[in-house]
């Protein structure tokens, strides 16, 4: 089989090349006015069905878990020898035989809180009326500490982590929370769901480098928005809960800018460069101490993590066989056969793989990018985080990338799945050790000092190798898995068949590629078409001019003359056709309704089959998307015209994207919050939901922040 281009970068994953690790290698409205809003679309529930009122910040079970289990910077060892410290001498520095170092966020004068997601405060367990308290919002601009008690020198303490990183392919040193600053651990009383809450912006760390612990007003309302976003799409991430302007700190970056701060949360924020930073010191103790805590802590205990997969799966796992592992095994079993043998840390690996596989999975099937995957920028949870220069694609280029510092591409969509999976094999080669031990990784004198001789090395080597090219093929076959029934859902089918990729994914494509169609919008779109309308092929032909941008046909500059349009249209009428016969085979049969009569009168398929078809398409394709030209201008009428009020509806749009109109809406659950009827622009809606202005498309962003 041989793929087009645009179809090849739907199926990376069937042709990674995989790199051997080299083991050996050592304003006016206040945010209030949120409170109406939902928690999330309909169809798109919070993870953990949230429905309680919540409870207060001071009332929130809070921990400092992470602490207490992993070594701190030892020129701080305690919290009270930080907070002795002046804060302005706790400066950039190297950090050795730590994960942490003790530091407070810096004071901020007048903070003003612009927005809160009340989906994510009813997902951390808070009443939505806490936003409304002073207590929040001191907390969120970095000056109210909980856990920490000033008199004794005692309690919970913040934190930023350490970490290191490949960075654009090159290993980059120590990294770090150079600006983010964890205030504690908090548990949902409901749901008992543990997430680390922390500040980005909050001030300068020891991981700081040359920067200055800040952030800015116009990356910080980026990442509040598209965290929530994603979150509602369905797509792991890292949750935004507040935004705060700084109104007294100005930040230089490309200009001078205003201050924010975001609070976010997660249920951790180690990252694959975690694990480099120690395999790259040499730091073996502290690397198995850290990979024990990931899986007894972060996952909930070894018997968490996927058994192996069995008989043909191994080696090729298909798509269906390594969807559900089993799960429930000892902590000090071994499975597999002599050369190949599983641990439990072969299993952590897998279980990171599969996270991350899924995820990239996601992004590829709603045309999201991250611009800057690094190895820092990887998370261990398989969730999305760090976002600078992201975007979602526009007209569709495989080649596109967000990030304009991105110069060989090596970020862009097309891209993804195989960075994903190259920085796993980061990942693996610093587990390396641990995962070829196979049944010696307790032995005491291991534990202790490792491999010695080649002798020994040659078979944990090999049996590494093979254990990593297996995660391989199960990263391909779980990517590949989640892809085609995301796309199966957003193209409208119950069912997959294995012709559906070439005749369907692919080919849909090929074909806005080649036409520079827009990738959401087309979806979005043919959610709105009933299979009636395209019973001809003048009714295809006619349907196929709504997927194009107006410009394409009324432009005076465009450069596609009457014949090229017409063989535009007729290329997308073409596919609709497929498409068209797929649904009938799929949602074309009723009990008790025959197939002769109908066809003329409704297209093949009953009307109430269609339109549940069109319902469900429409709760997986969302209308309003945060494009690049959306969030511009955002960012300039809060920070340059003062505006409040535009935070809050796309914020709320953020919330419901999957909605026809969101202004005069009443979602179910805006009881909750005391809300009623929604209130926005209703011609703001349209313009933002419409087709993306020529200047808007494809729009480039740099890393600053």
């Amino acid at each position: 089989m041989r793929l087009q281009p645009a179809a090849r970068c739907l199926a990376l994953a069937q042709h990674l090349t995989l790199r051997r690790p080299f083991l050996s290698q050592p304003f006016s409205s206040s945010p209030l006015a949120l409170m109406g809003d939902t928690a999330a679309n309909g169809s798109s529930p919070s993870p953990h069905g949230q429905t309680t009122q919540g409870t207060t910040l001071a009332a929130l079970p809070k921990s400092w878990h992470f602490t207490a289990s992993l070594p701190a910077d030892p020129v701080f060892p305690t919290p009270a020898d930080s907070h002795k410290t002046p804060r302005d001498e706790i400066l950039p520095r190297q950090v050795r035989g730590a994960l942490f170092t003790w530091v407070r966020p810096g004071q901020q004068k007048d903070p003003e809180l612009l927005a809160v997601s009340p989906a994510a405060m009813r997902d951390l367990g808070l009443a939505l009326s806490e936003a409304a308290t002073d207590d929040f919002r001191q907390t969120a601009a970095g000056n109210r500490l909980y856990g920490w008690d000033e008199e004794s020198g005692s309690g919970g303490y913040p934190w930023a982590q350490c970490y290191g990183g490949f960075q654009f392919g090159d290993w980059a040193g120590q990294l770090g929370d150079g600006r983010a600053i964890s205030l504690f651990e908090a548990a949902n009383p409901t749901t008992n769901v543990r997430n680390e809450v922390q500040l980005k912006g909050a001030g300068m760390t020891p991981y700081s480098r040359f920067a200055d612990g800040k952030a800015v007003l116009r990356s910080s309302i980026r990442e509040f928005v598209v965290s929530e976003y994603l979150h509602a799409l369905g797509i792991p991430t890292t949750r935004a809960l507040a935004l705060t302007l700084l109104p007294h700190s100005r930040v230089r970056r490309e200009t001078v800018e205003p201050g924010a701060i975001v609070v976010r949360f997660a249920q951790t924020w180690l990252r694959f460069g975690t694990f480099d930073l120690l395999r790259a010191r040499g730091d073996r103790p502290l690397l198995r101490r850290l990979a024990t805590y990931v899986a007894e802590d972060v996952f909930g205990g070894w018997d968490k993590l996927p058994a192996r997969l069995e008989g043909t799966n191994v080696a090729k796992p298909s798509e269906a066989g390594a969807v559900s592992p089993g799960r429930g095994v000892p902590a000090s079993e071994l499975q597999g056969p002599a050369g190949s043998e599983e641990n439990r840390f072969a299993r952590l690996f897998r279980e990171i793989v599969r996270r991350n596989a899924l995820t990239v999975a996601k992004w590829q099937a709603y045309g999201f990018m991250n611009g800057v995957l690094n190895t820092d920028n990887t998370s261990v949870f398989g969730l999305s985080m760090d976002y600078g220069p992201f975007a979602f694609m526009d007209n569709f280029d495989p080649a596109y990338t967000p990030n304009h510092d991105d110069h060989f591409l090596r970020y862009s969509y097309r891209n993804q799945p195989t960075i994903i999976w190259w920085n796993l094999v980061r990942l693996a080669e610093a587990l390396g050790e641990l995962l070829g031990a196979g049944g010696d990784v307790d032995d005491a004198t291991f534990v202790a000092e490792g491999v010695k001789d080649d002798a020994a090395a040659t078979p944990l080597v090999a049996r590494a190798e093979k254990l990593i090219d297996q995660a391989g093929e199960e990263y391909k076959a779980v990517f590949l898995g989640e892809y085609k029934r995301l796309m199966a859902a957003r193209l409208g089918l119950r069912t997959q068949r294995p012709s559906d990729f070439d005749d369907l994914f692919s080919s849909l494509l090929d074909t806005l590629e080649a036409l520079e169609l827009d990738f959401n919008l087309f979806f979005r779109r043919l959610s709105t078409l009933r299979v009636a309308d395209l019973a001809t092929p003048a009714d295809r032909e006619a349907h196929a001019a709504r997927f194009f941008y107006a410009d394409y046909f009324t432009s005076p500059s465009t450069s596609h003359n009457a014949d090229e349009q017409l063989a535009a249209r007729r290329r997308v009428a073409d596919w609709l056709d497929r498409w068209r016969d797929r649904v009938i085979a799929d949602w074309g049969t009723l009990e008790g309704w025959g197939s002769a009569g109908p066809e003329s009168a409704h297209g093949g398929v009953p009307p109430e089959r269609d339109a549940e078809r069109i319902a469900g398409m429409k709760a997986v394709n969302p209308n309003f998307v945060p494009r690049g030209w959306v969030l511009d201008e955002l960012i300039r009428r809060v920070e340059n015209d003062g505006e409040r009020d535009v935070l809050r509806r796309v914020v709320h749009m953020a919330l419901h994207p999957f909605e026809d109109v969101w202004t005069g809406q009443t979602p179910d659950d805006t009881k909750e919050g005391g809300g009623g009827v929604y209130q926005g622009d209703a011609d703001e809606e349209v313009r933002w939901t419409a087709d993306v202005p020529k200047k808007g498309r494809a729009m480039q962003c740099s890393c600053s922040s």
